[in-house]
């Protein structure tokens, strides 16, 4: 029998920051935080995985560091990430996962905020036993690949408004290890088209479309 790991929801989207116009479209910003700062090759992977899976739904993001945010900052939408733990594939040693989330969204009276937690000792702890078989060389990008899969549940969450799941892909509400660490983990249809209708991604696109300043 696969083992799943089921996903606490809590969590959803907050009104985007207002931007003026500008002479390049403003991005959905993702802010970070990290309990202790994981390798680049984590950060790397993590980067690709999460464009590879929301750029062809038309969501496009810049990474921003919430201890460096400044005022002048410009976002048609934004999402803050608190990732927990240790962000990094190395001391994999067996270990009993330990009962809770690998995400969760923040809610707050039925409203889902723009705050997410990712869990990075649970990932590492789920994962760990297959990730011991892989290369030393490839393991830091196998895990940072399935750390953004995991954010990009929660980035559903937020972006589409909504604490439903879907019955498969990232929208479902449990993985087993083997989808955390395929080559290829993408959305189904129903949660493509929710996030395609999003306040988001019409952000983005209207901030397209607006005339610029020189």
């Amino acid at each position: 029998m696969k083992a799943l790991f089921v996903f606490c929801l809590a969590l959803g989207a907050l009104p985007g920051l207002g931007g003026s116009r500008q002479t390049t479209v403003a991005p959905i910003a993702l802010y970070t935080t990290f309990q202790q700062e994981p390798p680049p090759a984590v950060v790397l992977a993590l980067h690709d995985e999460l464009e590879t899976i929301m750029r062809p739904l038309g969501l496009r993001f810049e990474w921003r560091s919430l201890s460096a945010v400044s005022g002048d900052a410009v976002a048609v939408e934004l999402a803050v990430l608190n990732f927990k733990g240790r962000c990094d594939a190395g001391s994999l040693q067996p270990q009993r996962v330990a009962s809770g989330a690998l995400g969760w969204t923040h809610v707050s009276d039925g409203i889902i905020l723009p705050f997410s937690d990712v869990d990075c000792d649970r990932i590492r702890a789920f994962v760990q036993k297959d990730l011991r078989a892989i290369r030393g060389g490839e393991r830091e990008a196998v895990f940072g690949r399935a750390v953004a899969r995991v954010v990009a549940h929660e980035l559903y969450h937020i972006f589409a408004n909504t604490s439903r799941h879907g019955s498969c892909g990232i929208g479902k509400a449990a993985y087993t290890v083997q989808e955390l660490l395929a080559d290829d983990f993408q959305f189904e249809p129903p949660e493509s088209r929710a996030l395609r209708g999003s306040k988001a991604y019409e952000s983005l696109e209207q901030a397209g479309r607006a005339p610029t300043l020189d």
